[in-house]
């Protein structure tokens, strides 16, 4: 018998590339690469010189060779509940205690002032030392082509109504303009203008005073 032909040859690649199987034909359809292949899991492997089984199994009958499972592993044995612990006594509430210490300190007692420095202090409130200056400049210093200042014309004026008029115009004249011009300072404060007032009357008021005022006063006895 000789083998097959070329034709015959062309005819099985065409025929097995177009996975057709001619009638009668024993050789197997070939399998392709990409077809998944059925894996064959063996329901028991008989050992050599081992005898078959008499039957095959039912459907849905276990096979008898097949090994049944083990038996489940006994429970765990049942561990009593642990038996509660006495109480014991009851939980103290904690108490917080603040405790503050307080220093107390006393400042030194200011020294106290001396009288010149209470009377600086009382007469600052009414006068600024460059107003007081001014004022005094202006009341002390001569006026020009007279060679007297305002406060010794005043004082003049004061002197010559006593001299004149009597004892009683001369202090009207000497008091009645200081206490204007000081309660005028001690109400307004002190400008350079109502301590100049403040200065004329002031020395112009000495011309009404008289050593001899409280004897006669006194006694009657005029000088």
């Amino acid at each position: 018998m000789t083998g097959p032909d070329a034709d015959e040859l062309r005819v099985r690649y065409l025929l097995r590339v177009r996975r057709v199987r001619p009638f009668g034909h024993q050789e197997p359809p070939p399998m392709s690469d990409d077809e998944p292949r059925r894996a064959v899991t063996p329901t028991r492997v008989i050992p050599a010189g081992a005898p078959l089984p008499a039957r095959a199994p039912e459907p849905g009958e276990v096979p008898p060779w097949r090994t049944p499972p083990p038996p489940p592993p006994p429970p765990p044995p049942v561990v009593p509940p642990p038996i509660p612990a006495q109480p014991g006594p009851a939980a103290q509430p904690l108490e917080v205690r603040h405790v503050h210490q307080v220093v107390l300190l006393w400042p030194d007692p200011e020294p106290e002032p001396s009288r010149w420095e209470r009377f600086t202090a009382w007469l600052g409130r009414y006068v600024r030392p460059w107003h007081a200056v001014i004022a005094l400049a202006g009341a002390l210093v001569p006026i020009p082509g007279t060679s007297y200042s305002a406060a010794t014309t005043w004082h003049y004026t004061v002197g010559l109504a006593r001299h004149d008029f009597g004892v009683g115009w001369g202090y009207g004249f000497g008091l009645v303009p200081l206490a204007l011009s000081a309660a005028t300072v001690a109400r307004r404060g002190g400008s350079p203008a109502r301590l100049f007032f403040l200065t004329v009357t002031f020395v112009g008021s000495l011309a009404a005073f008289s050593w001899w005022d409280p004897v006669q006063a006194l006694t009657g006895v005029p000088r």
